[in-house]
């Protein structure tokens, strides 16, 4: 189990929790979700706080940190930035469809999803926010997918501060 579940998770001012059936409803300034809580685990919500408590350790652990990640989504939000590294590579927004030029012969028209924004800082980087953390890292994974860092020239999408393992060309 994880040692984090034991604690209770803190609500954010701003943040409504709230309960019906099974599902936990979280609602806060960017938007609401709702989570099925499994019926072997046991929550109380009192004094702006969640209480998790069940035999099942394992289960315990995962859903303590998907609800704290939606209570902070909802309230903060999450954020993810790539970096466009290479000759012409760039992106352009096109309302809801993201254009990337990524040094093949079309370019990849990537529709972003909703919940989702996307911001095109300068043409070779963009900030992927939204208040899901799995919909924020899965679209950076997609968009990191069309064209990843290749360890000779270290060309490609990658993540803001990522380090891209660089190997030594042929010699003559």
């Amino acid at each position: 189990m994880s040692r984090l579940a034991k604690n209770p998770i803190i609500i954010n001012d701003g943040v409504k929790v709230s309960m019906n059936d099974n599902i936990l409803n979280v609602e806060g300034k960017l938007g609401k979700s709702a989570t099925t809580i499994p019926k072997q685990i046991k929550l109380n919500i009192e004094n702006n706080s969640i209480i998790l408590n069940s035999d099942d350790k394992a289960l315990l652990g995962t859903l303590y940190a998907n609800i704290k990640n939606e209570i902070h989504g909802n309230s903060v939000g999450f954020e993810k930035k790539l970096e466009l590294v290479g000759t012409g590579y760039k992106a352009n927004l096109n309302g809801k469809v993201l254009v990337l030029s990524l040094g093949f012969s079309h370019d990849i028209n990537f529709k972003i999803p909703e919940n989702i924004s996307i911001k095109v800082e300068k043409s070779t980087n963009l900030s992927i926010s939204g208040p899901s953390k799995q919909l924020v890292g899965q679209v950076a994974a997609e968009i990191k997918s069309y064209r990843k860092p290749e360890p000779y020239k270290g060309k490609g999408v990658r993540y803001e501060g990522e380090k891209i393992y660089r190997k030594e060309g042929k010699k003559k």
